[in-house]
């Protein structure tokens, strides 16, 4: 009996029952998920799908920005710097289902290189102060910037006060984001690039496709997108 061989590399041994049922279990949760389109993978697919879909920007017929026009919001940069966007700095966190598949709220806002017009890049001029749709946009007068109503859920860009809780990640500024819902908080106007010249244009239409800022009526602070600051 001392010559006789008890293992063979065939022979099954441990917890090997166990071992075999966790893998068909997680086989089966895969495929689960697979079929849910739940996998991080699919997810990061259903968002570039439907978060990078072409938008249609608003055409001036005056020269103006008009209540209800879909615009873009670009830093057009200097010798040492690129151009940049405004956008939805989403992520598959950001994802929901209910009602309808979309973006949850808040998302954060950033900017970004690629200047194309798309559902991550365009906001709808709206009206805070009873303004009718198609009215021209004057400068110093109130307005709200939404997101498109489909994927982009129609949320508003949103600001307040920085506090030592609640700050931009990198420039420790106030945060600005997209949220459910029109408030003060959403309220910004536009007022002249020039510094020497606000006052004379105060109350003349905005014209399109030209620098200007645009800053939030509580705070006071311009929106500006800081080309120092990088998030990957």
């Amino acid at each position: 009996m001392a010559h006789v061989r008890t293992y063979r590399t065939h022979v099954k041994t441990g917890n090997w029952n166990e071992d075999l049922c966790l893998e068909e279990d997680a086989k089966k949760e895969y495929l689960e998920k697979k079929a849910r389109g739940e996998l991080t993978a699919q997810k990061v697919d259903f968002l570039k799908q439907n978060i990078l879909r072409p938008v249609e920007l608003s055409v001036t017929k005056d020269g103006g920005l008009h209540f209800g026009d879909v615009v873009m919001l670009v830093n057009m940069g200097s010798e040492n710097r690129e151009c940049s966007a405004v956008c939805i700095n989403a992520d598959t966190n950001s994802l929901t289902k209910i009602p309808s598949p979309g973006i949850k709220a808040p998302c954060e806002i950033s900017a970004g290189k690629v200047i194309q017009p798309c559902i991550r890049t365009a906001f709808i001029i709206t009206s805070v102060d009873g303004s009718p749709e198609g009215s021209t946009l004057l400068f110093e007068q109130s307005f709200a910037l939404k997101t498109t109503s489909d994927f982009a859920m129609g949320l508003y860009l949103t600001s307040d006060l920085r506090t030592f809780q609640k700050c931009a990640k990198k420039s420790r500024l106030q945060e600005v984001n997209v949220v459910d819902g029109v408030s003060f908080l959403s309220w910004w106007k536009i007022v002249h690039f020039d510094p020497q010249e606000r006052l004379e244009y105060e109350g003349h239409p905005v014209p399109a496709n030209v620098k200007v800022l645009v800053v939030h009526c509580k705070t006071n602070q311009a929106l500006a997108v800081l080309g120092d600051q990088v998030l990957w």
